[in-house]
């Protein structure tokens, strides 16, 4: 069937950069992709991802005894298994430095 729908949407310009030039890498032109959506909406009955809020994070004020321990024992077994970061990498990557 011959291409001949136009389709017009208003899109933050910083959006539409930043896909179409994962798009260009991917050698899919943008109007491919929205096909390909498109496409996927009609097999799905629906969007072809899921739609929802992410999880909050942990807080403290918010969880049970029960919780707490819980988490406690993730980061005391973590510890204990070597799988830690040193304090001053994260504060390192959290201000953005690279000196890691």
């Amino acid at each position: 069937m011959a291409k001949s729908a136009n389709l017009y949407a208003r899109i933050e310009p910083e959006i539409k950069e930043q896909a179409e030039a994962i798009l260009n890498a991917l050698g899919i032109p943008a109007s491919n992709a929205i096909t390909m959506f498109y496409k996927q909406v009609i097999l799905q009955r629906g969007l072809p991802f899921a739609v929802k809020l992410p999880e909050p994070p942990l807080d403290l004020n918010r969880m049970t005894a029960e919780q707490l321990d819980t988490e406690l024992e993730k980061g005391y077994t973590q510890m204990l298994e070597g799988q830690t970061i040193p304090a001053k990498q994260v504060f390192d990557q959290l201000r953005g430095e690279r000196n890691v």
